[in-house]
């Protein structure tokens, strides 16, 4: 999956409400970023290099893989797959979301 693949899954799995009311950004290094922003209404997601609240940076492919369920965030976050600086609260509400 391609990083606009990924933006468009991200935005449907956000829909225009979520219950993660904060920003968050998935930083793919060269890849680019996908930028959410839950706490405007309706939520946007977007591939805008903004700050957020919580980044996560990871692998494109990572994120590929945890969109389509084939990593478990956890368990991504325990293996080094994903790093996450900000406010962890965040990352953690990510898991009833993607």
């Amino acid at each position: 999956m391609d990083l606009q693949a990924c933006t468009e899954a991200i935005r449907t799995k956000v829909g225009v409400q979520s219950n993660l009311n904060a920003t968050l950004k998935f930083d793919c290094g060269s890849d680019g970023v996908v930028y959410v922003d839950a706490l405007a209404t309706p939520n946007t997601v977007s591939n805008e290099n903004l700050e957020a609240g919580c980044t996560v940076n990871m692998l494109l492919e990572d994120l590929s893989a945890m969109l389509t369920g084939e990593l478990n965030p956890v368990n991504g976050f325990m293996a080094g797959k994903l790093k996450v600086s900000g406010d962890m609260s965040v990352a953690m509400r990510l898991q009833n979301v993607v």
